[in-house]
């Protein structure tokens, strides 16, 4: 019933890459969680840290209360990376800000009920994917109650 619905796409191309976009268990939250589980380190996957909150974290530390989000550089709007797109501009300006605008909301939310946020961009993990971990492990570290 009713019509056909068009997409928000600029092309068949652009539509099929963005659907093939993952949420979770991207490659670097994949190399963070492999470096953090050989630590003996556990955690939940993509996991809301607080109960009602609308928000999934994609490394919880729930003793620890400890979010890591790892971000992608160009759906978070990485100062270093992100390139705007050619085409559509102004729904991907709309879409990056809202999503900058909800991470701080997030991290503001957790904040205020008592947990840390480590928000970690893709890039660095690419980079130096030992070292992202070796930060969230010291603050894990500082944080847990009885490690």
């Amino acid at each position: 019933m009713g019509g056909q619905r068009t997409s928000w796409a600029t092309s068949e191309g652009t539509r099929k890459s963005m659907v093939a976009n993952r949420g979770r268990d991207t490659g670097p939250e994949l190399a963070v969680r492999r470096l953090l589980y050989a630590q003996g380190l556990r955690y939940r996957v993509n996991s809301p840290p607080v109960k009602g909150l609308r928000r999934s974290a994609d490394i919880v530390f729930t003793r620890a209360k400890l979010a890591v989000f790892i971000d992608g550089c160009f759906w978070h709007g990485c100062p270093d990376h992100y390139q705007r797109p050619g085409r559509n501009q102004t729904y991907w300006d709309a879409k990056v800000q809202a999503n900058r605008a909800r991470d701080r909301n997030t991290d503001d939310t957790l904040g205020q009920r008592g947990w840390t946020v480590l928000r970690v961009w893709e890039h660095d993990v690419r980079a130096d994917p030992e070292g992202v971990g070796a930060r969230i492990r010291d603050a894990y570290e500082q944080l847990s109650p009885s490690r």
